[in-house]
């Protein structure tokens, strides 16, 4: 019979959990609390060598002091604490037991457990298991396995990247690294379009204390990978930081977006050696598989499952299709910024990108499209890059354009895609306004919407008071709507940042 175990935290705070291990991961063994709200972790001295001296058990001590304790007031109790509180899992308590050092953290909400599991009435038997992003990453895990019921939309999907972004720029805000940013670490669910990272106890506070583990196999930075047979103290030695997570970061974006990983191609640099082959692959040698200018480390389709295609295959679904914003970003990632830390794009850039990105995205007409969206390409004649259907009809591009000073609007390269109910908000209509955890209740909410009735496309007004035709001057009244046509401009605010829009219309047949 299990029993009930009670003791404290370091600061003092009753606790308790029931003596029965749920699960056991690279560091430590899971016991849940009575009430199951939240778990405790111990830190098993098989798997962990700072139990091996005092003064190592100290330092440990001492990171994970400064995690529960000051960066944990600084995020959750800073602005936008409790948005905080849906994106990490984050320990909250310290404790000591019978000899183990230990942490407690919130159990992990229940859309970050399978629902249904696998295919075939859950054949692999991971219904009621964590939602581990590698069962997402990959088309050939995702087509083979996974119930159709769990896939969720690509649209989603975006939404997923936008909140894993937000959280690392979050992390790197506060001065912290995560060190082992990859699908492990990271709980998504498709269906709502929601993601947590989790395993924040291994966090890095850069200069301050050295990493504990290198990071996750596919998300190690090349510079990680060249300098691992080195020992830590070496200063020669790159060990995971801030610039290591935006690699692992831009990875994780192009396997969530294109279920492949962006540096396993065809080359083959060491027939012999299957680990120095890996090892050149990852690190020194590391070459995108859709490098612009060089071919050799090109996907080879013959070698590639079936059941992966036509997602493994970048000649079908190229990284063009995630749109103009966050292809100049994988360019950047993994052409220039590769074996370059220094040029890797900030979490942050990747947010906006994202961003700006759901902004474009279309929903296709062929109702069996896996995906269901795609991003609209600029062209006249968008077609479905997934399942190849073709757009038909009118098609409204609004361009966004804010004030820089009175009367005078520059565009921002930002352009909003409209669809029946399509949403508009108040960071369309003020540049100044970024949709982030910063949000107000009040700004959360939608301030008008778009649909298409008797063949031409309106803009209702739910909460724009300075809505305006700028052509006629007339003021579009709260509940009334004004007509989207080629070439309309329309003011959305006279506030500072307030954005013009103006109409164009793709028509296609």
């Amino acid at each position: 019979m299990s029993k009930v175990i009670q003791c404290q935290t370091l600061d003092g705070r009753p606790i308790a959990f029931i003596d029965e291990v749920i699960g056991s991961g690279a560091m430590k063994d899971v016991y849940f609390s009575p009430d199951k709200s939240y778990v405790v972790c111990f830190f098993s001295k098989e798997k962990n060598h700072f139990y091996q001296s005092q003064a190592e058990l100290e330092r440990q001590k001492d990171r994970l002091k400064e995690i529960v304790g000051n960066k944990w007031q600084g995020i959750f109790n800073g602005a936008g604490g409790d948005y905080w509180k849906n994106v990490f899992c984050w320990p909250d308590g310290l404790v000591e037991y019978n000899g183990l050092l230990g942490i407690t953290a919130p159990t992990y909400q229940k859309p970050f457990f399978f629902e249904f599991g696998s295919k075939n009435n859950d054949f692999l038997g991971i219904k009621g298991k964590e939602k581990e992003g590698k069962w997402f990453a990959s088309a050939n895990n995702q087509n083979r396995f996974l119930d159709e019921r769990e896939k969720g939309t690509w649209l989603n999907y975006l939404k997923i990247c936008i909140l894993i972004a937000r959280a690392v720029r979050r992390m790197h805000a506060a001065g912290l690294a995560h060190s082992d940013l990859s699908y492990k670490n990271i709980l998504i669910d498709p269906v709502m379009g929601r993601a947590c990272v989790i395993d924040v106890d291994g966090l890095v506070v850069p200069g301050k204390y050295p990493p504990d583990v290198v990071g996750t196999p596919d998300f190690i930075a090349p510079e990680v990978v060249m300098t691992n047979h080195l020992k830590k103290d070496d200063p020669q030695r790159h060990l995971p930081n801030i610039m290591t997570d935006r690699h692992a970061l831009a990875v994780l974006i192009y396997m969530y977006l294109l279920y492949r990983h962006p540096l396993r191609g065809g080359k083959v640099h060491d027939v012999n050696d299957p680990q120095k082959d890996e090892n050149l692959a990852m690190g020194e040698k590391a070459l995108f598989i859709e490098h612009p200018t060089d071919a050799s480390n090109r996907v080879k389709v013959a070698q590639v499952r079936p059941s992966a295609l036509p997602w493994a295959d970048p000649e079908k679904i190229p990284f063009t299709v995630t749109g103009p914003y966050l292809k100049e970003l994988f360019l950047q990632s993994f052409v220039t910024g590769l074996h370059q830390p220094q040029q890797r794009p900030s979490a942050n850039d990747w947010e906006t990108a994202l961003v700006k990105t759901v902004d474009l995205m279309q929903p296709c007409l062929n109702s069996d499209c896996g995906q269901k969206w795609y991003v609209f390409d600029n062209s006249t004649k968008p077609v479905c890059p997934f399942c190849g259907t073709a757009f038909h009809g009118k098609l409204p591009v609004l361009n966004l354009y804010s004030a820089r000073r009175e009367g005078s609007f520059r565009p921002d390269n930002h352009r909003l895609m409209v669809w029946t109910g399509q949403s508009i908000y108040q960071w369309h209509a003020n540049n100044l306004i970024a949709p982030n955890e910063r949000l107000s209740v009040e700004q959360t909410k939608r301030v008008g919407y778009f649909i298409f009735h008797q063949q031409q496309w309106w803009l209702v007004n739910e909460n724009l008071p300075e809505l305006m035709d700028v052509a006629s001057k007339e003021i579009i009244p709260i509940g009334g709507k004004i007509e989207l046509t080629d070439g309309k401009q329309i003011l959305l605010s006279r506030q500072d940042g307030g954005r013009l829009v103006v109409v164009q219309m793709v028509e296609c047949e």
